[in-house]
């Protein structure tokens, strides 16, 4: 049976531990209002340049841009795998693995050879663990400040990858930012870049206005080949920006809940003292009646 001092050891770690899970959380939660601020304000350019790229894939003719092209045989599939350097953050890093492992389990069997580009240390530990080829990674990005040239660079040497025939297939799998209580892994094909069908549909939608037939210097099809890696890039960095905002917050719900869970273990340990306590002085209480009604006899 633990002791008075044992107890009230206990009570004074779990104290310590609850002022470092606390200020964790304000810590995250600091982070994640930048964060989301930054990422909110891209969102819109990023959907409208998708409009935009969808526009002039309907006006530009006949002309196909390499990175449109699908290859008739896919052997060698390239993964970009957006995760967080640290821990700490409740199933954060889990789910995007578990996206990544559903992923390759579904492609297996069929020889393809993967490949992967890391932004994160989780991710670039699991690739280690489990054998995988890693082309890349970028360390102390997801997280912390980075600038749109992080994306740039690295969307130039997978596109350059692509089109060298060294990846059939480009894909991303990162974590959409959808609520601070929820966050979403996904996958998403980068290269060949994939129909932009939803913008061919938005320009048949008349019960909303569009982009209105313009004339492009250059030609169409020009800006389309000048834009196509701009979307490469675009997406990347959309990417970080909502696995960044992801992040933070799914640290501030598990620091809040370690918070919490600290607290109730606090309460219970209290008690227990209280009652060890109080069962130690009846104790003493007893032992001084029975001594003095020994005297008395």
């Amino acid at each position: 049976m633990a002791t008075l001092k044992d107890v009230k050891m206990k009570i004074g770690a779990v104290k310590k531990t609850k002022q470092i899970t606390k200020a964790m959380n304000m810590v995250a939660a600091s982070k994640l209002r930048g964060a989301q601020t930054t990422m909110e304000s891209f969102r819109p350019y990023a959907t409208k340049f998708a409009e935009v790229l969808g526009s002039l894939a309907e006006r530009a003719g006949e002309e196909v841009s390499p990175l449109l092209v699908e290859r008739d045989e896919v052997k060698k599939i390239h993964v970009v795998l957006c995760t967080s350097d640290r821990g700490l953050c409740g199933g954060f890093n889990t789910n995007l693995i578990t996206k990544a492992e559903a992923f390759l389990k579904g492609k297996t069997g069929t020889g393809i050879e993967f490949s992967f580009t890391n932004f994160g240390k989780k991710g670039r530990a699991w690739c280690r663990k489990k054998g995988k080829t890693i082309a890349d990674d970028y360390i102390g990005v997801v997280g912390g400040r980075f600038e749109f040239n992080t994306a740039l660079k690295a969307g130039r040497k997978l596109i350059s990858g692509f089109l060298d025939g060294n990846y059939d297939e480009v894909w991303i799998i990162y974590s959409e930012f959808v609520s601070v209580a929820r966050q979403t892994p996904v996958l998403a094909k980068l290269l060949p870049i994939p129909p932009l069908e939803k913008a061919a549909k938005d320009a048949e939608d008349k019960s909303r206005p569009y982009m209105a037939e313009h004339i492009c210097e250059p030609s169409s099809a020009e800006l389309l080949n000048d834009m196509l890696p701009r979307n490469v890039y675009v997406q990347i960095y959309r990417s970080l920006l909502e696995t960044s905002t992801s992040e933070h917050a799914a640290r501030m719900a598990a620091m809040d809940n370690a918070t919490k869970a600290c607290n109730d273990m606090i309460g219970s340990l209290t008690l227990a003292y209280n009652k060890a306590r109080q069962a130690a002085i009846t104790a003493e209480l007893m032992d001084i009646v029975g001594g003095a009604e020994a005297l008395k006899g």
